[in-house]
């Protein structure tokens, strides 16, 4: 016989019910919302290969590597497989020095696997980056070589720059200023007369392999290669600024790095090397470490400058400042490019270490002293071509200025946010001004403050 349920009945079974359908909700475990990669890039360069994985919340990731053949497997943690992950695969190119392919799949609910097929033995680093600039989290794998290549052998291998002997050179020598041997054990420790210890081998190598027969007499012409460090500002993760039209910087300063480079090694006893010569990123202390290990004679950064208003136009030139910025135009901008490791993306652990080698407050006052006058001759001549920002050498505390020993400016080509600027700095004709001017300054450089002969190398 069936229960006649009266409406209070009803209504009190309704409910508990109800009750229960909640409490089961709150306690029953809930599956974790799985995160979304937003975004794969990959960045090969012989310097190393770093691949990016964009994402909405930071991940929790293990690695190890296989040998025979050389892999590297990353499970990540809390992640389903979607369309963007799988892109990675076509991304790998056929040139990257580092990564022959990568495999993706989903290797158990919620993690999935990167199986990455390497060319070489590598020096992985894995590590993660907070949301910084327009980025969100960030899990970086940067894939170094085991052995790193020799700069300066890499420079001798390269052999586009000529000597003294080359009769069909372009322009005469930079000369150089004969040091009495009393003046050089007297300034040791000031011009690098003798190479750092990690770096004498090298440097015997660059000398038997670039050294011709031994002239006679006593009245011989001393010459030297003079090496030059050209820094193209920005690269790979971090884009610099950007113009109305789409112009990056990292696109722009690299070419004409480029350019300059080639109209540099025109003059005989010359040679450059570049910080960067692709799109990657480079740390600013690593730039720093690239032109101290191939004992650089100057340094000289290049970037193109943003303003929030895009009528701010002109050149400038900086130099580094152990008192302050010159202005607070010169600090703010000092501070927008210090920011490039945390929007490049640095591994924090070594960038510590790096910090504690390179960029300490090192400089001196005879480092500060030679980089302006080299921005005075560089910006002189900068002038002759495009509106100056301010008709002075501006000073303020850029890290990658940071070299105690090697006189360094950064020049600011035009502002990439003016519009009238933007058009020019994506001229090729505009470039080749801007590069020969800047050779223009430091051959005025050159013909006022010689470099000392140091090892005989030519």
């Amino acid at each position: 016989m069936s229960e006649k349920l009266t409406p209070a009945t009803r209504t009190r079974r309704t409910v508990l019910k109800a009750g229960a359908t909640l409490l089961l909700s709150v306690v029953a475990p809930l599956r974790a919302q799985a995160a979304q990669i937003l975004a794969v890039r990959v960045w090969p360069a012989e310097d190393y290969t770093r691949v990016t994985l964009e994402n909405d919340s930071e991940l929790k990731t293990t690695h190890f590597m296989v040998k025979d053949p050389e892999r590297m497997v990353v499970d990540i943690e809390g992640l389903d497989l979607n369309p963007t992950l799988k892109s990675l695969v076509a991304k790998i190119q056929s040139n990257d020095p580092y990564i022959k392919q990568v495999r993706v799949g989903q290797n158990r609910p919620n993690v999935v696997r990167l199986v990455f097929d390497l060319k070489d033995e590598v020096r992985p680093q894995v590590f993660t980056l907070a949301p910084a600039g327009s980025y969100k989290h960030r899990l970086i794998f940067d894939l170094y070589p085991v052995k790193e290549a020799d700069p300066i052998a890499a420079m001798i291998e390269e052999g586009n720059w000529t000597t003294g002997d080359n009769k069909v050179a372009a322009q005469p020598p930079i000369p150089v200023q004969p040091t009495p041997q009393a003046q050089l054990e007297a300034l040791k420790p000031d011009i690098k007369a003798e190479p750092r210890a990690e770096l004498r081998e090298q440097v015997k190598t660059a000398e038997a392999q670039t050294r011709p027969p031994a002239r006679a007499g006593k009245g011989d012409k001393v010459e030297r290669i003079i090496t030059i460090a050209l820094d193209p500002g920005h690269g790979g993760e971090d884009p610099g600024a950007s113009g109305r039209n789409g112009s990056r910087e990292k696109d722009i300063v690299l070419s004409i790095a480029k350019r300059l480079k080639g109209k540099l090694e025109d003059i005989p006893n010359i040679r450059v090397m570049l910080t960067r010569d692709g799109d990657y990123f480079v740390p600013l202390g690593k730039r720093v470490e690239k032109a101290r290990k191939v004992q650089a004679d100057l340094f000289v950064s290049i970037h193109a400058d943003a303003f929030v208003q895009p009528t701010a136009r002109g050149s400038s030139v900086f130099v580094l400042s152990e008192k302050g910025a010159s202005s607070s135009a010169a600090r703010w901008l000092a501070d927008k490019e210090n920011e490039a490791d945390m929007i490049g993306g640095v591994n924090v652990k070594n960038h510590d270490r790096q910090l504690a080698s390179v960029l300490l407050d090192l400089s001196t006052t005879a480092q500060i002293n030679d980089s302006l006058k080299l921005g005075k001759s560089v910006l002189a001549e900068i002038g002759g071509i495009n509106r100056l920002h301010k008709g002075s050498v501006e000073q303020a505390g850029f890290a990658v200025l940071k070299a105690p020993d090697i006189p360094s400016i950064l020049i600011e080509t035009a502002f990439i946010s003016n519009p009238e600027e933007e058009a020019k700095l994506r001229d090729e004709n505009y470039q080749n001004q801007l590069a020969d001017a800047i050779v223009k300054g430091i051959r005025t450089y050159f013909a006022r403050n010689p470099p000392l002969a140091k090892n005989r190398l030519t």
